[in-house]
């Protein structure tokens, strides 16, 4: 039996695009939101995508915090992360990969995983849930998302990446 959810089938199981007020996508199959700052902020365009979980990238005190979603239900990670090529961001991978798989596992679950602009902190964050529990390697992962959204991280970010991929590939060697 397939279902459908804003034009997205659940039988087909194919990645489809949904653009939105910020130029944000869906990556349907997974029910994952790549996004910016204004989609996180607005309440009704989340009750609407049935959002139930928000990874926020660029978490700080003046941007983001889990109060900003009381009475929503949805369930919130900040991760304090800049946009620096020199910025590790490498130390939330494993955090905000697991993060998102739990929020995926749970029936129903959809996430929106936002930083200031969309397109370089939570692009890695992404990248990196997509090598973890996907087995994908970057550059999939890279096509995957860029399929459905413009994303553009750092050098610094593609760096650790690449390390994570090498470390992923090393492995599946062994």
């Amino acid at each position: 039996m397939s279902s459908s959810w804003r034009g997205f089938s659940t039988q087909a199981r194919q990645p489809v695009t949904t653009p939105m007020r910020s130029g944000q996508a869906s990556i349907s199959e997974i029910s994952m939101y790549p996004a910016d700052q204004d989609i996180a902020n607005n309440h009704r365009e989340l009750r609407r995508l049935g959002i139930t979980h928000v990874l926020n990238a660029s978490h700080s005190r003046w941007r983001g915090t889990p109060e900003a979603y009381d009475g929503l239900g949805i369930r919130y990670l900040g991760v304090e992360a800049h946009d620096s090529p020199a910025f590790d961001m490498s130390i939330h991978f494993q955090t905000a990969a697991d993060f998102i798989h739990r929020a995926l596992s749970q029936p129903g679950g959809k996430i929106l995983v936002h930083c200031a602009v969309g397109v370089s902190r939570s692009a890695t964050l992404v990248l990196a849930y997509l090598m973890l529990y996907h087995h994908l390697t970057l550059v999939e992962a890279i096509k995957k998302v860029k399929d459905h959204r413009g994303i553009i991280p750092n050098r610094g970010f593609l760096r650790q990446l690449l390390a994570l991929d090498r470390r992923l590939r090393q492995g599946l060697e062994a």
